[in-house]
């Protein structure tokens, strides 16, 4: 992972960089120790890639950042969650690859696949 690709948040900084973003934040909760979030990595990175300018891609260590995985009821990882306007408004648990991402997020950002 590329330090411009998925932009790492905390605690501390999550209300500036994701709640109070002018643009939907996808948010990926993840630890160390799940591998299924070490195998989405390359496609998060890929997204976050190609829809740099449409929407931003944060992730978040919940080992690291227990009151905002707390918040979020997060429970299983990798759990990404689309935020518009400081609010979830899609959830998506488990691993997916980039198309799959693109699929299920397509309809509410209105991306286009390249």
């Amino acid at each position: 992972m590329t330090a411009n690709d998925v932009q790492p948040v905390n605690d501390d900084t999550f209300a500036s960089e994701v709640l109070e973003h002018d643009q939907p934040v996808l948010v990926d909760f993840w630890a160390t120790w799940c591998s299924a979030c070490q195998l989405m990595f390359p496609a998060l990175n890929d997204f976050a890639r190609e829809y740099e300018g449409v929407l931003a891609v944060r992730k978040v260590d919940v080992d690291e950042s227990p009151l905002t995985a707390e918040r979020y009821a997060i429970g299983s990882m990798p759990t990404l969650k689309l935020f518009r306007g400081g609010e979830v408004v899609h959830t998506i648990v488990g691993a997916r690859t980039k198309s799959s991402l693109v699929a299920e997020l397509g309809e509410l950002l209105q991306l286009a696949t390249p």
